[in-house]
């Protein structure tokens, strides 16, 4: 075997084979070629609460411009991403995305309003789905159904135009399409299914096509953070171990000096939206060496997910050493909590009433909720007003006869007054209560993950995502874990995973090793052998005895994979006059499995050979070699006719089967 042997070669299973380092040393170069074809890389970080692109052109890839600033930003929430909102006219035309959509849907007459689809928080609606197909639908705020494919391509293709025109307006003439290498980041913890429907509403949006699929790369979220925090410098993040939390900049009094002149140096660069990566590994880095392990949390509004990945040295590559985990535990669980509280005190009637009749003014609430979230944090002592929509006291009032004040004091909510002002006064106690589920599902979740055996001796715990610039999350995450590792927040933590997918982008190859979320496997045919296999599963034909619904396993759960690394399998038409081969995929969370016909084992997709326009001329018998990957951020095939070694066309599908 050569140097590069494969996990599965030392199990004895020969039906993966590794690639020779000839092999690789040829598709490097390869790779170096397609490379150079891109003039600039542009990642969209897709959020479940708020989106944002950066670029990097690849001649200076030490740069890293993100988006210019998005006009109609919140009061109490200054950041560079947008709301992923979107609305679109009655007739169902895209109209406008961002604090644009939610600006125009509010101001809308609501006689109007109610016509028109204005959607927000959908990309949830991907993780949630458990068969989730080309034809999902999403509802809007009106309560009327489109499909999901068409919001997220309408979304995709306004950041498509928009970082075009920014690169166009730079550049002083028209940037192409063909120029660009797009970056779409995913939650790690998304199954098959929903990172290809990303990249079928990709292909509609027009950033790459089925012909030319290297055009667009998915990115995991936590991968991309990794690889950004091994970059930072000391200036650039908070060390949660040697100090109090803090919600973005403190005090200068509990911070280090490194940290001032870090906020001097921020506080120059903060018009400009270039950031500098020094083409070096970061000093944080620098205290990392070969095989040291650390955790990257990433916190968004929608999931939570986790990655453990340990260093190699010199190159300083990346490998997983436990498949990516996690859940809906994002900042979203907050604003449900908030939900309860307001039905809790007016009523669930009203709340849905309310919702569907006053769509808008539902927007307003939560916008004017959402400030108040950001200012929670653990030591703090004045209450938080929450101003309630005129719309909503009158409303209330017409609903149930009496007012609004009136429900605060019948209602035997604790820390929740009515202030005369008009607003809903949260104690802060009664805020923290709001984050505690949310929060006590991250912790646990994270506790589960440092139980692993593969999961000891971690070094540093990365706190990523929006989520993390919450001081409440920042603390619970120091206190449980702060004896067990060094936690981190880089300073612009809600930009992390943008800049680290701009440098994915850059280099894809940065990331070696993975491992399988998922068992994968075919099921097979194989000979009948008494007292191995049940007899249930026996099956005649012409005079040989076979067993049915064998399990063929591809790969394992949490098995590593290197990238490039393939398993090949050869499959035969059943008469030679057979044009396409469907190959159904199953997969399993469990390792062990037998036959496709156990429990837990689901059928998850297709694997379609078409061996339509091959030479008609080949032998009776022809041999089908399909080479299959799982060491990239998705599943891929390709596949050889043995007999004339021309390539096969080759379909692997997970929405469409």
């Amino acid at each position: 075997t050569s140097a590069y042997s494969s996990p599965a070669k030392s199990l004895g299973d020969p039906g993966i084979t590794p690639l020779s380092p000839s092999h690789i040393v040829k598709d490097s170069d390869a790779d170096d070629a397609v490379e150079q074809l891109f003039l600039v890389v542009v990642a969209i970080d897709f959020g479940t609460t708020s989106s944002g692109y950066a670029y990097s052109f690849t001649k200076e890839p030490e740069c890293i411009h993100v988006m210019r600033r998005w006009e109609g930003g919140d009061p109490g929430v200054s950041n560079q991403k947008t709301p992923t909102t979107i609305l679109l006219t009655p007739e169902r035309k895209f109209h406008s995305f961002g604090y644009a959509a939610r600006d125009f849907y509010h101001d809308l007459d609501p006689t109007e309003s109610k016509h028109w689809l204005y959607f927000e928080k959908f990309k949830m609606k991907l993780h949630t789905t458990g068969n989730l197909t080309m034809e999902t639908d999403l509802t809007a705020a009106n309560g009327k159904k489109v499909k999901a494919l068409e919001i997220f391509a309408y979304a995709l293709q306004f950041f498509k135009e928009q970082a075009l025109k920014e690169l166009s307006d730079q550049g002083g003439s028209d940037f192409e399409n063909t120029e660009v290498r797009w970056v779409i980041t995913v939650p790690a913890i998304w199954k098959q299914p929903a990172k290809q429907f990303m990249r079928q509403a990709a292909y509609k949006a027009g950033m790459a096509s089925p012909e030319n699929p290297e055009q667009l790369i998915i990115a995991l979220e936590p991968e991309a953070a990794s690889i950004y925090c091994r970059k930072l410098r000391l200036h650039q993040m908070i060390d949660l171990s040697s100090r109090a939390p803090v919600n973005g900049y403190s005090p200068s009094d509990t911070i280090g000096t490194g940290f001032t002149q870090g906020k001097e140096h921020v506080r120059r660069n903060r018009q400009s939206r270039t950031f500098m990566v020094e083409n070096v590994i970061g000093e944080i880095w620098s205290e990392l060496e070969e095989g040291d392990r650390y955790i990257v949390v990433d916190s968004g509004g929608g999931t939570v997910d986790m990655t453990v990945h340990q260093i190699r040295l010199p190159e300083g590559h990346l490998k997983e050493l436990y498949k990516a985990t996690g859940g809906p535990y994002g900042s979203l669980g907050v604003d449900y909590e908030f939900e309860k509280l307001l039905c809790k005190i007016f009523g669930e009637d009203f709340i849905e009433q309310f919702k569907i009749k006053r769509p808008a003014a539902w927007v307003d609430l939560m916008i004017a909720f959402e400030s108040r979230k950001r200012a929670a944090a653990p030591d703090r002592t004045n209450p938080l007003n929450i101003t309630l929509p005129f719309s909503f006291i009158d409303y209330y009032k017409k609903f149930r006869g009496h007012s609004v004040e009136h429900a605060l004091r019948k209602s035997n909510v604790d820390f929740v007054k009515w202030s005369s002002q008009g607003m809903l006064r949260m104690s802060p106690d009664a805020m923290n209560a709001l984050f505690k589920p949310t929060i006590d599902q991250i912790v646990q979740h994270l506790s589960e993950v440092f139980d692993k055996p593969e999961v000891t001796n971690v070094k540093f715990l990365f706190l990523v995502g929006g989520f993390a610039e919450s001081p409440l999350l920042q603390q619970a995450v120091q206190s449980a874990f702060g004896s067990r590792c060094r936690v981190i927040i880089p300073q612009d933590v809600g930009l992390t995973i943008l800049k680290g997918a701009v440098l994915f982008g850059l280099d894809p190859a940065v990331i070696k090793v993975r491992r399988s979320p998922l068992t994968y496997g075919v099921g097979v045919l194989n000979r009948f052998v008494e007292g191995k296999h049940p007899p249930e599963k026996l099956l005649v034909k012409d005079g040989t005895r076979w067993c049915t619904d064998v399990f063929d396993k591809f790969i394992s759960a949490d098995q590593s994979v290197a990238l490039g690394e393939t398993v090949t399998r050869s499959y035969t038409p059943a008469k030679p006059s057979q044009l396409v081969i469907v190959i159904n995929i199953y997969s399993s969370e469990q390792d062990n499995v037998g036959f496709i016909t156990e429990p837990g084992v689901k059928k998850c997709g297709t694997l379609r050979l078409d061996l339509t326009g091959t030479d008609a001329s080949v032998p009776s018998r022809r041999e089908i070699k399909t080479l299959m990957q799982f060491g990239d951020t998705e599943i891929k095939a390709m596949a050889v006719d043995v007999a004339t070694s021309k390539s096969v066309k080759v379909g692997i599908d997970f929405l469409n089967y």
